[in-house]
């Protein structure tokens, strides 16, 4: 019993791409945890944008600031 060779090509393509599939998955996952973990933009990098900028920034300031951040994001 042989196993024609055009099923073998087949397989290999899905197996690549189901791979992938998975990959791109478990990969993404893993990127939102860390980015969970390690928010690009806090509050204390606004206020040191604000202060090397010269600027003494309000509270108010911050919040829209990290609004706009947040909304922007998703």
């Amino acid at each position: 019993m042989e196993i024609p060779f055009w099923w073998i090509i087949i397989a290999a393509v899905l197996a690549v791409i189901i791979t992938a599939v998975a990959t791109f998955f478990i990969v993404k996952k893993i990127f939102e945890k860390q980015m969970e973990k390690n928010p690009p933009i806090n509050p204390a990098m606004i206020r040191a944008l604000y202060t090397s900028m010269g600027r003494k920034p309000s509270e108010s300031q911050i919040k829209n600031v990290m609004r706009s951040v947040q909304k922007h994001k998703k």
